[in-house]
């Protein structure tokens, strides 16, 4: 007999699933099979009272993932809603918010930057530099994890949110601030695995309410993009997108070609002259 369980931990190749009675069960996979994500559903099969066995995932809303030359890293099944979660220390990567964003205008999901450690001095450089970002329609909320995280709450309202930054910036803070007093309980779930350490080793998926949901994530430094079309590009830009099909050529790189309208605008101030390097380095990543 099968049943429908929500993957609510993600190990790696060992889970967590959450049947919609609120039974939760130790998971393992078939074939060693990996590609699952936390907020995954899934057909599960019994073991024992407290093991089961995935059989398949349920068509996703949505999948976050990444990708480099090497491998595929699922992140996140049927999240509508992406927090980049930045602080000014230690020293966030603007590359890796910009890749993060391409990735969530990919997988169609709403992209919101928070701005952690927002009463440190060192936060005005970082507050400036993200007004473009805001200019391209990406809400831009300053908090202080210890301090004010609640600011977030209607944020987040009615979503399936996920927490994603490089490790240091105070999103397990931050998950932990807005749990308040449920976070000793949920936690007791997986904190074997973690004992001992400061930072997220795995996907978690915890409820805020009843309709609002928030997967903390493990600190990443890289966010491959393999995954995108190079010809496709643009339409992830929305300081760009205005331009797609208007170059001479369909596989543009956007450095050489003659009739590149993409660096005619930028010759011509309209775009960004850092939003042009950017297209190029993701390009020629993608071209290679």
């Amino acid at each position: 007999m099968t049943d429908t369980a929500q993957i609510i931990t993600s190990y790696g190749r060992r889970y967590i699933v959450r049947t919609a009675e609120g039974r939760t069960f130790d998971a393992t996979t078939r074939k060693k099979r990996v590609d699952f994500a936390c907020g995954d559903y899934v057909r599960i099969a019994p073991i024992n009272d407290e093991q089961v066995v995935i059989e398949d995932y349920l068509p996703r809303q949505s999948l976050l993932y990444r990708q480099d030359a090497w491998k595929t890293k699922l992140i996140a099944a049927n999240v509508t809603q992406l927090l980049i979660v930045l602080a000014a220390v230690p020293s966030p990567s603007e590359m890796l918010l910009q890749r993060a964003l391409l990735a969530a205008e990919a997988a169609d999901i709403g992209a919101v930057i928070v701005l952690n450690k927002a009463d440190l001095p060192e936060t005005a450089s970082w507050r400036e530099k993200l007004g473009f970002y805001e200019t391209l329609g990406y809400p831009v909320c300053e908090v202080s994890a210890l301090e004010n995280a609640e600011a977030l709450r209607p944020v987040l309202q009615g979503h399936t949110n996920i927490f994603l930054g490089q490790s240091g910036m105070g999103k397990s803070t931050l998950t932990n601030a807005l749990l308040g007093n449920q976070a000793a309980r949920v936690g007791d779930i997986s904190t074997a695995l973690d004992s001992g350490r400061h930072t997220t080793t795995h996907a978690q998926l915890y409820d805020l309410n009843a309709d609002t949901r928030l997967i903390d994530s493990p600190g990443l430094q890289e966010f491959g993009l393999y995954h995108l079309d190079a010809a496709g590009l643009l339409a992830y830009f929305p300081d760009l997108r205005h331009l797609a099909g208007l170059c001479r050529f369909h596989n543009c790189s956007h450095r050489a070609e003659p009739g590149c309208a993409v660096k005619a605008a930028a010759e011509a101030g309209s775009v960004r002259a850092e939003r042009l390097a950017f297209l190029q380095r993701i390009t020629d990543e993608l071209m290679r």
